[in-house]
């Protein structure tokens, strides 16, 4: 047990998110989403839906600043630009966390299996509302020098 860091994290998420480098994506996903299939790794967060996934990654996992949208999410198939409401809660916890405006890509879904497919980790949810699926591109910890 370590202080300070979310207990939604396990050690497997934790060991993935001190792993990944400047540019690396994560992406979290719900339930329905094939990530064996598609993750070259993949962290299982049974019993946890996608917003409080979420939340528990960002509390360690900085959104990269030098893209214009670091963050992804699924496109709806009949009706892409409908952003599912389950999208908006993680879109609200990111600016929340990062204290910023955070831009958003709209990805279509075969295209966002493609990126699945290069993404550093896949992280699975239990979230049961459809469109559930939402990358993350990791940036930079910035301490700035000390005067």
């Amino acid at each position: 047990m370590l202080k300070g860091i979310d207990p939604v994290v396990t050690p497997e998420l934790l060991h993935v998110l001190a792993s990944m480098g400047h540019g690396d994506e994560l992406v979290l996903v719900d339930r329905n989403f094939p990530a064996v299939s598609v993750g070259r790794r993949v962290v299982r967060l049974d019993g946890c839906d996608l917003p409080r996934a979420a939340q528990a990654v960002l509390s360690l996992f900085p959104v990269d600043t030098f893209v214009e949208r670091p963050v992804a999410a699924m496109a709806m198939v009949d009706t892409p630009d409908v952003v599912p409401e389950v999208q908006e809660d993680v879109f609200e916890l990111v600016e929340a966390a990062e204290g910023r405006a955070v831009g958003v890509e709209r990805v279509e879904r075969f295209a966002f299996y493609e990126r699945a497919r290069q993404a550093f980790a896949v992280v699975t949810t239990s979230e049961d509302r459809p469109y559930g699926c939402v990358v993350l591109v990791k940036g930079v910890v910035w301490d700035p020098p000390q005067e």
